[in-house]
């Protein structure tokens, strides 16, 4: 007598676009039943309605696509197929469900609150079909229920945030890739390119096809060549924009192409076997908890991206000025290290971190333009756009922020890039109207003599703009505005 086949389990993919430590796919395969796999571009929920959601911007939809089709690569190559189905996540889901006769549904949560509301719908819409839900986790190293201070509030200062983390011990083992995945055939799924994740017309995405390979088979590469070699020196290579020593892991990461406890046992793994490269790992170690660090503080305030964490900036005197900040968006204020950085953002979807604090600073202290407005801009240009990351880095920047810089720490562009781009080099590779000046004022053009500007082919105000604002004027206004709302 033939053996009866147990219901499918379908797996419902989200920021988890994996197959290896994937918790949800784990529980699925161990019941030795068909395993249906979707992903569900879900902007119809009525939790999406919330001012705490947020669409994806532009870079993210793009890598977004790339994603998928490499998950569905991945999926395919196992034996099975990656549905695509687009609308309300709940609804979707129970169709799917009924019309596979599937018995469970498993999914990993996602600790952000519009995320956590369309998995509660979710969970609802199965209960009403008596199918069971199955939610794991393995989006963080630490759930934030775990970090927790004497009052039951998350912890607002890093430090001890990590070693909070740290104290808990080594997070567990990765979950291993399932060797095959069966699953019944002849259902429906969408065109990907119906989606239109991508740019048309114009095209704007040839920078980031030349920079990026999205999905967890490149995800693992990138970081096995990273812990092979950028690694060594990384504590303080990391702050050179013209070496470029970074993991480049974070749009990986975002959508969890690769986890953090992939990330973390690798490094670890690579310590243990080369102890000389311990700081480095461990500086390496503590990006990632900043990552996570802003996770949690997501989770305790899901209007980070517009809401001040410290009330007194409720009345800072911030400006308005549309030519401003579109001078700053397209890298045209005269200032090479923040130009540079603004621009290799729009070419490539990313930017050298170093980079990112100083043109951070430079809207928000030398243009006083508002950070909801630069953090806008990244939300929509960078490929790994972070809900939680990309808000808590533009407040801390502001000084704003949970542990956040003081807003009275200033940085100089032109001591930033020389500094840490001291030859210029990274300046060249992004503002080419400046390859032939000189290194001495390659960060400080307008000093330079006649013969030097004319020698490099360089008209300020008509190659180059001249810069948009003195240092030390704007230096001095910004402290001006800052002691306004002190009191």
């Amino acid at each position: 007598m033939a053996r009866k086949t147990a219901p499918p389990c379908i797996v419902w993919f989200r920021d988890d676009l994996r197959l290896s430590d994937h918790p949800a796919l784990h529980f699925a395969a161990s019941r030795e039943a068909p395993i249906i796999c979707v992903y569900v571009l879900d902007e119809h929920s009525a939790a999406l309605r919330s001012p705490q959601w947020r669409p994806f911007g532009g870079a993210t939809r793009w890598w977004l696509a790339q994603s998928l089709r490499a998950l569905q690569a991945d999926v395919a190559a196992l034996g099975s197929v990656l549905l695509l189905r687009r609308g309300a996540a709940a609804q979707v889901i129970a169709d799917l469900a009924r019309e596979t006769g599937a018995d469970c549904v498993a999914w990993n949560d996602i600790a952000m609150a519009p995320h956590r509301a369309v998995s509660d719908d979710v969970v609802h819409a199965l209960s009403d079909i008596d199918v069971a839900s199955r939610i794991s986790y393995g989006d963080l190293l630490t759930e934030p229920s775990t970090i927790r201070n004497k009052q039951g509030h998350g912890l607002r200062v890093f430090t001890p945030f990590w070693n909070r983390v740290r104290s808990g011990g080594d997070p567990p083992a990765p979950l291993p890739r399932p060797k095959r995945l069966h699953g019944p055939t002849g259902l429906t799924s969408d065109d990907l390119a119906r989606w239109q994740l991508e740019p048309r017309h114009p095209d704007w995405a040839e920078g980031l096809r030349a920079t990026w390979a999205p999905g967890e088979t490149a995800a693992q590469t990138r970081l096995a060549d990273f812990l092979d070699g950028d690694i060594f020196g990384y504590a303080i290579a990391r702050d050179r924009p013209d070496r470029d020593r970074t993991s480049h892991l974070s749009p990986h990461l975002r959508f969890g192409e690769i986890s953090p406890r992939q990330v973390w046992h690798a490094a670890r793994f690579a310590a243990d076997r080369n102890p000389g490269i311990a700081g480095d790992i461990e500086k390496f170690l503590s990006e990632l908890g900043w990552r996570e660090f802003c996770r949690h503080l997501l989770h305790d305030v899901p209007d980070i991206a517009t809401r001040n964490l410290q009330p007194a900036f409720d009345a800072f005197p911030w400006r308005r000025d549309k030519d401003a900040l579109r001078a700053w968006q397209r890298g045209r204020t005269g200032y090479p290290i923040v130009d540079a950085g603004m621009r290799q953002l729009w070419q490539t979807g990313t930017m050298h971190n170093r980079v990112r604090m100083v043109v951070a600073s430079f809207l928000v202290k030398h243009l006083l333009l508002d950070w909801r407005d630069g953090e806008a801009w990244f939300w929509d240009t960078l490929v790994d756009a972070d809900a939680g990351s990309n808000p808590a880095n533009w407040q801390w920047v502001a000084g704003s922020g949970a542990d956040a810089a003081p807003y009275f720490r200033i940085f100089n562009p032109i001591l930033q890039g020389e500094k840490f781009d001291p030859d210029g080099d990274y300046v060249r590779r992004w503002v080419p109207e400046l390859t032939h000046l000189p290194a001495k004022p390659i960060h400080k053009p307008w000093t330079a003599t006649p013969i030097e500007l004319a020698s490099a082919g360089v008209r300020l105000g008509q190659t180059y703009p001249e810069p948009i604002v003195d240092h030390g004027q704007a230096r001095q206004r910004a402290l001006a505005a800052y002691a306004k709302i002190r009191g």
